[in-house]
């Protein structure tokens, strides 16, 4: 039965993923359908990023409450309504109005499994459960692109994704004894069933948790930084062309996807510290090779490089949590990080966009170079502050 639930919180981290690369498939189609400008699809995206940090932030509360499972079902069920919602719109305010529930409910469940699977399975599971969330993202956009290419439209996309999420809810609803039995062997009922829930300004001033906060932002810039603008960096300064440089645009998510798998062979001979600091250097070093006068060569060296540092940085932040500051205190602060996480994701991409018709793209590895530095001095303080 232990066994049984291992292997729906997989499925739902395969189905965390499925959504995510939905709406970038489908908007070349959908726009002209909306009669709307293109740039509007950063309209949808800020709404359900809002929707998302919100409810990371009130995770704690209704963990406590309702338990792990309980929360993950009924976050699958909004996001399932959502999807439904978008594959009946013939309107971009609708879309918009779909997108409350879409963002609300990917925020709780994301808070609540990261912090379940922190505290009750080993980091080697953290890791491989992220490797499938990469793959349920790596699906999405080609369960679109099988509707549209055969004229059903994006409508049929987003339709076929809500009836496998209505089948995941299904599948939780009934799972969760199981889930309230790990729970009580794990920590004899302590942790989900407290009364009283920290709150953000007392998570906050706990030592080490400003710290860890914005390790995730900057994380998060980095990877979503990497993954909106390398491409146009290979372009603009490599001299390769966009249809070569669009096709080694994915080695950046191959290398994430291959390192979490790799990474959870790791986690038996490193602890989730050395692991992060690893990863980091290994981040460090794919930009500089970017930089190197290597030509082509370098330039997806570099790429891999980068995805393969950002692997075990996500993870293992988040599977020392409780380690850190306990597990009485775990979920309210993975909620925390995950909200300033959909932070970093959310915003920073679009300020480096910015500084770039400002002054260049060329500036793209020093961008990533000095975030990845404030990283590693915020990472290593955390260790300070906290001894792990």
């Amino acid at each position: 039965m232990v066994q049984l639930l291992l292997a729906i919180i997989y499925i739902s981290f395969i189905s965390l993923g499925l959504p995510d690369g939905l709406l970038g498939s489908a908007w070349p189609s959908m726009y002209e359908n909306l009669d709307v400008s293109v740039s509007y699809a950063g309209i949808i995206s800020m709404i359900i990023s809002g929707g998302t940090i919100l409810s990371a932030l009130f995770s704690e509360r209704l963990v406590r409450k309702l338990g792990t499972g309980a929360v993950t079902a009924v976050s699958v069920a909004m996001t399932a309504c959502a999807l439904f919602g978008f594959s009946v719109s013939t309107q971009f305010w609708q879309l918009c109005l779909w997108s409350i529930p879409y963002g609300l409910g990917a925020g709780s469940v994301d808070a609540a499994l990261n912090n379940f699977v922190a505290l009750h399975y080993s980091s080697r599971h953290m890791s491989w459960l992220h490797c499938f969330w990469g793959v349920g993202c790596s699906v999405g956009p080609y369960v679109m692109a099988y509707f549209l290419t055969n004229s059903h439209g994006w409508s049929g996309g987003y339709f076929s994704v809500f009836v496998l999420q209505i089948i995941l809810t299904a599948v939780l609803i009934i799972s969760l004894p199981l889930w309230k039995k790990k729970a009580a062997e794990s920590l004899g009922n302590s942790q989900e069933e407290s009364s009283e829930p920290l709150g953000m300004k007392k998570t906050i001033s706990i030592k080490g948790v400003k710290e860890i906060m914005l390790t995730f932002l900057c994380y998060c810039a980095v990877e979503q930084t990497t993954s909106l603008w390398a491409v146009s960096y290979i372009v603009f300064e490599k001299g390769i062309s966009a249809e070569q440089a669009a096709k080694w645009g994915s080695i950046f998510f191959l290398g994430i996807t291959a390192g979490r798998f790799l990474n959870g062979f790791l986690t038996e001979k490193f602890t989730d510290k050395q692991l992060v600091r690893m990863g980091i250097t290994i981040l460090a070093a794919g930009i500089i090779t970017m930089l190197l006068p290597l030509g082509n060569i370098g330039a997806v060296i570099g790429l891999l490089l980068i995805g393969l540092g950002c692997a075990p940085i996500y993870p293992c932040l988040i599977h020392s949590t409780p380690e850190r500051f306990g597990s009485k205190s775990s979920q309210a602060i993975i909620g925390m990080e995950m909200a300033c996480a959909y932070v970093g994701s959310t915003f920073m991409p679009p300020l480096f966009g910015f500084i770039a018709d400002s002054v260049g793209i060329a500036i793209f590895p020093a961008f990533l170079i000095l975030i990845t530095l404030v990283m590693l001095i915020l990472s290593e303080r955390l260790s300070k502050i906290t001894g792990i």
